[in-house]
């Protein structure tokens, strides 16, 4: 069988793509590897209708109502190869199966680099947070932490005083200038140059001269990059973001390949479900009509 689309990956952004083009009675691939990017958090907010939801019941549910269309096609597994052309492509699994689609359709998320900072792995989405639209409100104006990567981490601490007490942790990662030490003191915003050694209890920080403050939750900056490199092996451009990198696309979400697209975390700044579902959505669409023009 030849697939009007082969969606690769099947959390958010894949599956609305994938709701668009069986809405249209087109025939759909998803395969999915299984590994949602916010697999470790508890509950999602800020997504309209699903605020405070689990995000694995908001998953499953999408999935269990694309399962109701009569030409989806839904594969457990992981897109090891893409080859081909527009109206030609093949992919491979990893089981060796291969699959024929006129399109491609890039959703594979993004994998995090994370600060290498004893116990902050273990506590990513849980109370170690990238976004505060997403998890600031349930600190509850507590006290709250911000672990520096770089320089794109200014911008973080300027922000998170809108959800509570914010100490800005340098760790050797970034040196505010003058001016920007003016404007983080002006937000209320204190300033931490020890570095930091570990992570304990639930989002306390132990700095390297012994001290332990203790926050309502953390943030900090992880660098991405698609979780696959599907895309780029088959010839995609990528491109550098003040997030990492991500698959370049244009308006209409094809990328540098003919008949090849990208959504979701992988291809667009910044990240959240919501704006993964609308991304997804808009591919949907846009793929839809490139079958029929």
């Amino acid at each position: 069988m030849t697939y009007d689309v082969i969606v690769i990956g099947g959390s958010y952004a894949g599956m609305a793509a994938a709701l668009q083009l069986l809405r249209a009675r087109r025939k759909v691939l998803v395969i999915d590897a299984g590994k949602r990017r916010n697999r470790f958090a508890r509950e999602s907010h800020g997504f309209l209708g699903q605020d405070g939801v689990d995000p694995a019941e908001i998953a499953r549910k999408a999935r269990e109502q694309l399962f109701t269309y009569p030409t989806l096609t839904w594969i457990e597994g992981t897109a090891e190869k893409a080859e081909g052309e527009k109206d030609g492509f093949v992919v491979t699994t990893l089981d060796g199966a291969r699959h024929d689609g006129r399109r491609l359709l890039f959703a594979t998320g993004v994998s995090d680099a994370l600060p290498e900072i004893e116990g902050l792995g273990e506590r990513w989405g849980k109370s170690v947070f990238h976004c505060p639209y997403c998890h600031g409100y349930e600190l509850d104006q507590g006290r709250i932490g911000c672990i520096a990567t770089g320089s794109m981490s200014l911008h973080q601490a300027q922000l998170l005083p809108e959800w509570g007490d914010v100490t800005f942790f340098l760790n050797g990662s970034f040196v505010p200038d003058e001016v920007q030490r003016a404007d983080l003191a002006a937000r209320g915003v204190t300033i931490e140059e020890t570095p930091v050694a570990r992570l304990d209890g639930e989002a306390d920080v132990r700095l390297s001269d012994g001290r332990l403050l203790p926050f309502a939750g953390l943030f900090t900056a992880s660098r991405v990059s698609p979780s696959s490199t599907i895309a780029e092996r088959l010839g995609c451009a990528l491109e550098e973001t003040p997030f990492g990198i991500q698959i370049q696309t244009d308006a209409m979400k094809e990328t540098t390949v003919p008949g090849a697209f990208a959504c979701g975390d992988a291809a667009r700044i910044p990240h959240s479900v919501s704006l993964a579902v609308g991304d997804g959505a808009w591919a949907g669409a846009q793929l839809h009509r490139s079958l029929v023009f």
